[in-house]
């Protein structure tokens, strides 16, 4: 790209060609107060006005999120028409903003409250009517609030770029307009994934997932077998939370925070994701060789199975019948675990703390229960669990490393760490599926064609044993519709296909840390384009580290078969860990 000359308060600086005025004076060291934090294409409409510059060729004040700069150009961020204006823009916003931040989870992250400070905007100068609050709690997942929203389209934009459904948009016009699915639907009642994507890049609390820690401050109280397990993503963010820089492993503080919140027990859901591969390898295998229906499509990912239930009823035989990990281990918990110990299942009451909102949804589905009971009975996020650690007065870089639990679900293999990135799902199956059609364990146990962290789609043959095994990786609903709609055409030539609901997978779901580069100053420049990629790493090194690195040599899945559920896909198991999908109907005219 070409480089032009500009001027940004009267310094020359050479820039790249065909960046916008925000991007250019970003480059050069300068942070013009705005609402673009997250990034460029996220909220690209300029509605806010909070970024306002002057800039020589323009007629009057610019929104420099927008506007292109030219060679040439000289901008002035700090002149007093651009400071009382983007003042004023913030106050505007205030004005019809519910300003109870004492009550907002987002208090402390919220991208309004930081403009306002840096802009001045500390007094209420515009007053008036306000426009009438939409507020919807229906759903398991998300929580809507447009008290608290500012219309700056960055939902409309994630749900459209990411997952290509755009259930989100605007309702009415000028002072009446608010933001809904369609209709002013809620969440529950529309074609929503509840992947939380749109929670993410909500600049204030107007979009949030749906607490559940009183659920389990009530299990608590009422004397519950209260028992935690966490998912492999969430060690490998929580850290953001209490400063530590983004992709540092915090697996063993983690651990010591849940046992101090008063958890009877504290396990791992790579035990569950060992479990998975056995239940998922064996059934791909067994379609495989009795002409079963492919390609197999993996069914980890509860954002993506509700996508399938809504927009591909047809292909519902596609996905593997298998549970999530953590409602296995759910279900584990409550059946083995609970006969071990001698508990009644109903008196056990099961948490699990995920990246992911979409498994708020999960956990209330009729299929995900045995007998009545369900295999979960709370989700917290990422998130939550650190308000729940910062509220008890626990201070976490001053915590013990400690281990999980050891007894009867403890140990885990490195396949199972990797169940949070993107094609680790693919690489832990083939690590077993190698073992099955072999009987030989691979020389080198990573299968580094599945690997990536984009929200393509990435593709691989792998032949073992003479079977050539074509199989492909996508993560977020826009790439997976690709695949999806080759296999309705008749087109697809895969075996086994990894679908994750969110871009990047569970490290990106939509219950972990925000990220954004306003709240962390002491990160790279970069940190938008590699966040990803460094909490991927934490999961990969996480692997490379375990002594064991195979689901099949788990010695405690080993034993759970030995002891209780005799084989992979045996009666019992399909009992316990298997699950059935339903076209859902009606929303064709959204």
């Amino acid at each position: 790209m070409a480089k032009i000359n500009i001027k940004i308060e009267g310094i020359s600086y050479q820039v790249e060609e065909g960046l916008t005025i925000l991007e250019a004076a970003k480059e050069c060291g300068y942070e013009i107060p705005s609402l673009c934090t997250f990034n460029h294409g996220e909220c690209n409409a300029g509605s806010c006005r909070v970024c306002l510059v002057e800039a020589t060729g323009a007629r009057g004040l610019v929104a420099s999120c927008v506007y292109p700069i030219s060679d040439g150009m000289e901008v002035t961020i700090s002149s007093p028409k651009a400071v009382e204006a983007r003042r004023n823009s913030v106050e505007l916003l205030l004005s019809d903003h519910n300003q109870n931040c004492q009550q907002c989870d987002k208090n402390g992250k919220c991208e309004l409250l930081r403009v306002a400070s840096i802009t001045g905007s500390r007094e209420l100068k515009f007053s008036g009517a306000h426009s009438e609050a939409h507020i919807d709690t229906l759903a398991p997942g998300l929580v809507r609030d447009t008290s608290k929203c500012i219309l700056c389209g960055r939902c409309i934009a994630r749900c459209e770029n990411a997952q290509g459904i755009g259930i989100l948009g605007f309702e009415n016009r000028g002072f009446d307009t608010f933001l809904s699915p369609a209709g002013d639907r809620s969440f529950a009642d529309s074609p929503c994934i509840q992947c939380g994507q749109c929670v993410n890049v909500c600049p204030t609390g107007a979009l949030m997932e749906h607490s559940e820690i009183d659920k389990v401050d009530e299990a608590f109280k009422a004397g519950k077998h209260v028992i935690v397990q966490a998912a492999p993503a969430v060690r490998a963010a929580l850290g953001e939370e209490f400063d530590y820089p983004i992709g540092t492993p915090v697996t063993g503080k983690m651990i010591a925070a849940l046992r101090r919140l008063g958890f009877e027990k504290v396990y791992d859901v790579n035990f569950g994701a060992d479990l998975t591969i056995m239940e998922e390898g064996t059934e791909l295998l067994g379609r495989i060789n009795n002409n079963g229906v492919l390609p197999m499509i993996t069914s980890c990912s509860p954002g993506w199975v509700n996508y399938a239930e809504y927009n591909y009823g047809d292909l519902l035989p596609h996905l593997s019948s298998c549970k999530s990990p953590h409602q296995m281990q759910g279900a584990i918990i409550k059946s083995y675990w609970a006969e071990q110990k001698g508990i009644d299942p109903k008196d056990i009451f099961v948490v699990s703390v995920m990246p992911c909102i979409a498994k708020k949804f999960e956990k209330e589905r009729d299929q995900e229960k045995v007998n009545g009971i369900p295999d979960v009975d709370a989700v917290i996020t990422t998130r939550e669990l650190a308000r729940m650690i910062k509220r008890a007065g626990i201070v976490f870089n001053r915590l013990p490393d400690e281990e999980w639990d050891q007894d009867i679900m403890g140990d885990y293999s490195g396949a199972g760490v990797i169940f949070g990135v993107t094609g680790g799902v693919m690489e832990a199956a083939l690590r077993t599926v190698y073992y099955k059609l072999t009987g030989e364990e691979k020389d080198e146990i990573t299968f580094t064609e599945v690997r990536g962290h984009d929200a393509g789609i990435r593709e691989a043959s792998i032949n073992i044993a003479g079977k050539k095994i074509n199989v492909a990786i996508a993560s977020g609903m826009r790439s997976a519709k690709i695949l999806l709609d080759d296999i309705r055409d008749g087109k697809s030539k895969y075996h086994f296909i990894e679908i994750m609901g969110c871009p990047g997978g569970c490290i990106n779901g939509g219950g972990q840390p925000y990220v954004r580069s306003c709240f962390l100053p002491n990160e790279e420049p970069d940190i938008m384009e590699t966040y990803k990629e460094k909490r991927a790493q934490a999961l990969y090194k996480e692997d490379e580290g375990r002594p064991i690195r195979q689901s099949h040599n788990n010695p405690q899945i080993i034993e759970l078969y030995d002891k209780f559920l005799e084989e992979p896909n045996s009666h019992k198991a399909h009992e316990l860990l298997h699950t059935t999908y339903a076209a859902r109907e009606g929303f064709n005219e959204i």
